[in-house]
């Protein structure tokens, strides 16, 4: 009887209560964050990337794809870093440089960290905006037929990318 009793302990019941009110303010701020973002067919961009070639999100149709907005100023994009450069070896990045200055200089940071993928300047915001971003890092997970089947904002681990790709893929 007293294992009952120490199992709904008062203790017991206030870290649930806890847990849960976190949980809630957990999908609470999500769903703020992800609001003005597109559902279903991701709205195309194009434009030339910093190594000088056109690109488009067309052109990335039949394979699932990850459209990550990060920024040179962003830590949490720094931290991601890694994953970003090993999931570009396996599935095809488009990457957005959000108010990161001009293509030059982003070329120049995509270089200096060894960073292969193709990237878009959005200087001024405007593809962000477009997406609904209202933070980096974020990233669209797009299937092949360029629906949009999850985003992530904020840091997410290379398995969870990877999951969302393949998820993408079915």
């Amino acid at each position: 009887m007293s294992n009952l009793s120490t199992l709904f302990s008062r203790d017991w019941v206030k870290n649930l209560l806890w847990l849960i009110a976190v949980g809630i303010i957990f999908v609470g701020v999500r769903a703020w964050q992800q609001q003005a973002m597109p559902k279903g067919q991701a709205p195309e961009i194009s434009g030339v990337a910093t190594n000088g070639k056109s690109v488009s999100l067309s052109d990335f149709r039949g394979r699932p794809l990850m459209l990550y907005f990060w920024a040179t100023w962003c830590r949490i994009c720094e931290f991601e870093q890694s994953s970003i450069r090993s999931i570009a070896q396996d599935h095809p990045v488009l990457s957005v440089a959000l108010r990161s200055g001009n293509t030059m200089q982003v070329e120049r940071y995509l270089q200096e960290h060894g960073l292969q993928f193709s990237t878009l300047t959005d200087e001024f915001g405007e593809i962000a905006a477009q997406y609904g971003v209202r933070g980096t890092p974020t990233a669209f997970f797009i299937d092949a037929k360029g629906r949009i089947r999850s985003i992530e904002v904020g840091y997410t681990s290379e398995s969870g990318m990877r999951l969302r790709l393949w998820i993408a893929g079915l």
